[in-house]
């Protein structure tokens, strides 16, 4: 487990990525979007993943598995890719303009599944890796949308992650939570996406932990109160990744079998339809990954498998008092301390 640096700045550069760090990186992505596909596919007990394999004319290619008209799943996406080219594009610039003049490679797996059952949160998995000459990166995370609160569901989500985390630093998720939670915000409607999770990227090593773009969000003040931390090199950052990625199945499945016999009516799957329409904007408006895929010329229908098949809007919905809707906006699309929760 790494240690803060608390006696004194770690102004080191970024160590240097082993030969092989392509391809191994490369190999784990794969086997990650094999094991969750597996465990995906046994949990469901019906649905099959359909994979398409493609190539970007710039530069590498990937595997899309679409699983739809599952038992549980009405319809989830597994994606691996890995891309390279010799033009960068501009959100990867303005946020590292020291990468400017060289050619870059990228790699990640990413996933979205979205179940039939309301009671069942839809979930999101992200991690990748960058490199552009000197510049290289970690990044990634998981977070939950339910729509239906279920506090003891957040609470296991968030445990999981954060022990995946306590192994290798116990400041990763004090500041990737907070980090999520500001992430996955839709500001045009003043709420979170869900109950959050980890989010973490430009992660080389050095410097603070927090790399975003909200200098005065409390990921930002928790992460500068810590100040930098002692040199973590690109070995302790891949198996910091590995150990996230493989915390997702032990997150998850444990929720499908907890709620997916749950009986439901045309209340709660029009609300979930509802909610669903907050995914759209937020993943059309703000997501990142759909940026830098469509920017570096993409498979198209790879990117967009994060929306979900079916979902509708209501025009100035609020929901009624004392309900579980009610309390879904006003408890769970606020931030909070998951992880240390603990039952009435």
């Amino acid at each position: 487990m790494t240690a803060l640096n608390t006696d004194s700045k770690d102004t080191a550069k970024p160590s240097t990525p082993p030969d092989d760090s392509q391809k191994r990186v490369s190999q784990f992505m794969q086997q990650l979007q094999d094991e969750i596909c597996t465990a995906l596919e046994e949990a469901d007990g019906k649905g099959k993943f359909k994979e398409d394999s493609w190539e970007r004319e710039e530069g590498g290619g990937g595997r899309s598995r679409v699983l739809q008209g599952g038992n549980i799943l009405e319809q989830g996406g597994v994606n691996f890719s890995e891309v390279w080219g010799s033009k960068l594009p501009p959100s990867i610039l303005k946020q590292r303009p020291e990468a400017e003049g060289h050619g870059f490679y990228a790699t990640g797996t990413s996933m979205v599944l979205h179940p039939h059952s309301p009671y069942i949160p839809t979930v999101h998995l992200n991690y990748r890796y960058f490199e552009a000459g000197p510049v290289w990166w970690f990044g990634g995370g998981a977070d939950l949308t339910p729509y239906y609160p279920f506090a003891e569901d957040a609470a296991h989500f968030h445990r999981t992650f954060k022990a995946a985390c306590d192994q290798h630093h116990l400041e990763y998720y004090p500041v990737f939570k907070r980090w999520c939670d500001e992430y996955f915000y839709l500001k045009h409607r003043q709420e979170t996406r869900g109950v959050g999770g980890l989010f973490f990227d430009y992660q080389d090593g050095t410097g603070e932990l927090y790399r975003g773009f909200n200098p005065n969000g409390k990921a930002a003040e928790y992460s500068h109160k810590l100040g930098e931390v002692k040199h973590r090199d690109w070995s302790d950052l891949f198996s910091f990744i590995q150990d996230c990625g493989r915390a997702f199945l032990p997150a998850y499945l444990p929720i499908i079998e907890k709620r997916h016999n749950i009986e439901y009516g045309e209340r709660e799957r029009n609300f979930q339809l509802y909610r669903r329409g907050r995914y759209v904007e937020f993943n059309l408006v703000y997501d990142r990954g759909t940026i830098f895929g469509l920017q570096t010329n993409g498979r198209t229908e790879s990117i967009l498998m994060s929306l979900p098949p079916l979902v509708r809007w209501e025009y100035s919905y609020q929901p009624e008092p004392n309900t579980p809707e009610a309390e879904l906006y006003d408890t769970f699309l606020k931030p909070q301390d998951w992880a240390n929760w603990q039952s009435a």
